[in-house]
């Protein structure tokens, strides 16, 4: 029997693609491939959750991609979009409404730019759920179910939480060719709570192939890059593309070789490492630079509209789901205003304004609002009656979602609260609805199972798809 030939090797010192097998030398000089890969680990793939058949797409024409900005701390609906002028001053606070393009509604006035924009949004003021702590509120907002533990929210290790949507969509989207290498986006910060990294942002039991890629950094910065899609200076795309048929080949002998768990998690992180790094429309989409002085401005120049802006240059260079997190407990954007709740909201309100109103003008422009789902939302409103503190302080009973894009229907307002903003009077939907929605815009049916590393299957969302609130509703397929 003829043995193999010695691999060849070429300018750059790897193995050859048309060689059949890497000798001893050759495994330890790809370990180099390490330095390329291991800053993506958040990138890193694992088994699929449940068998093809556990999928069952809804008809009709689906998304691209969502835009979640989400309003941690809890902005008030009763000061931005479901104002009250007729309830007692206890109730209506300081803020005055303004006139809007769409006949009928009001916002705050420190909205303008929004205002202007409201025929082409969507308003849900009917938004519940029972949830009333920072740490449930958030889980349950951003990924459309409440903790195990209910209210308490104890958290659990990450790989027994519960996954966020766009680790769910990434999951869904598991089996589509080679798809999007970057399908889902965190910025510009981990939402914490007392240092605690909140459950509903990560992969969790769905484990770290479905994992977000998260930027930790203010895209306002000067000094703002994203290493971990750059090329280092001495590597060449032909060269990153020798060293994945090194990596192919290294694959095909693995019926030859023992593959734990770890080994099949580390390769799989290399192959999406390689695409995202030969990527150039995705690694050009970090680089605000590219944008015009004007542009940039336009959003605001701090972190707040550095970050929707580079929301929008990820979603055209192919990212599906960009979570976009306006406020921390470490910093000024938190809209948790249990005192002075009308000195904290103008702050931050103006800043908001500004970014969200350029995003769907800008999108429009592109002709991306059409295909991008808009979404923005606290984990909860604020109590109709000010506090002693000047404040108001947790309430999950009543607040309002902002919507735009993606098929909405434009200028409509669905469900109403009461008189004071306590309550919904007609269409209450909850967190778990708004997931159901979002999951079927996506051509997905919400009752598509997911399995926890045990087994256990969980429904890809609770709730049930929003009625009447898309131009071309999609449902479940038979």
């Amino acid at each position: 029997m003829t043995a193999d030939p010695r691999p060849a090797t070429n300018q750059f010192g790897d193995f050859a693609p048309g060689s059949r097998r890497i000798s001893r030398r050759g495994l330890l000089q790809f370990g180099s491939l390490a330095g390329l890969a291991l800053p993506l680990g958040g990138l890193a793939l694992t088994q699929a959750a449940a068998a093809d058949s556990a999928r069952r797409p809804v008809a009709g024409n689906p998304l691209k991609s969502c835009i979640l900005i989400f309003c941690n701390g809890g902005p008030s609906h009763i000061d931005t979009f479901d104002m009250k002028p007729a309830a007692p001053a206890e109730v209506r606070g300081e803020f005055q409404p303004i006139p809007t393009s769409l006949t009928g509604c009001a916002v705050c006035e420190h909205l303008p730019n929004t205002a202007r924009l409201m025929h082409r949004l969507t308003l849900i003021r009917s938004m519940q759920h029972r949830m009333r702590g920072h740490r449930s509120g958030v889980t349950n907002s951003l990924c459309g179910l409440p903790p195990p533990s209910g209210d308490v929210c104890t958290i659990p290790p990450e790989q027994e939480q519960l996954p966020s949507y766009g680790s769910r969509l990434t999951w869904l989207l598991r089996d589509r060719g080679r798809g999007p290498s970057l399908p889902h986006v965190a910025l510009p910060y981990t939402i914490r709570d007392s240092g605690i990294v909140l459950p509903g942002q990560s992969a969790g039991f769905l484990g770290p192939r479905y994992q977000r890629f998260q930027i930790e950094k203010d895209p306002d910065a000067t000094d703002f890059g994203v290493t971990s899609v750059s090329l280092p200076h001495d590597v060449t795309l032909a060269r990153l593309e020798h060293r994945e048929s090194l990596l192919k080949l290294l694959d095909g002998q693995s019926d030859e070789l023992p593959r734990g768990e770890s080994v099949r998690h580390m390769q799989a992180c290399y192959g999406r490492a390689f695409g995202l790094l030969s990527s150039e429309g995705v690694r050009a989409a970090f680089e605000l630079s590219r944008e015009t002085p004007r542009i940039r401005e336009r959003y605001g120049r701090n972190i707040v509209g550095q970050s929707v802006l580079l929301a929008r240059r990820l979603v055209e260079a192919g990212v599906q789901f960009v979570n976009v997190n306006i406020g921390d407990q470490q910093n000024e954007w938190y809209w948790d205003d249990h005192k002075s709740n009308f000195p904290g909201h103008r702050r931050k309100l103006a800043p908001f304004d500004l970014a969200f109103s350029s995003l769907i003008d800008d999108l429009a422009d592109r002709s991306l609002l059409d295909s991008t789902l808009v979404i923005a939302l606290g984990e909860f409103g604020r109590t109709p009656k000010i506090n002693p503190d000047a404040g108001r302080d947790h309430w999950p009973d009543c607040y309002t979602a902002v919507l735009a894009g993606g098929g909405a229907r434009e200028g409509m307002i669905h469900g109403a609260s009461d008189r004071i903003g306590a309550y919904p009077v007609s269409d209450p939907v909850g967190p778990a609805d708004l997931a159901a929605t979002l999951f079927s815009r996506f051509d997905f049916d919400p009752a598509t199972e997911i399995f926890d590393h045990t087994g256990r299957p969980f429904r890809l969302a609770e709730g049930t798809p929003i009625s009447g609130l898309f131009a071309n509703e999609m449902l479940p397929g038979k």
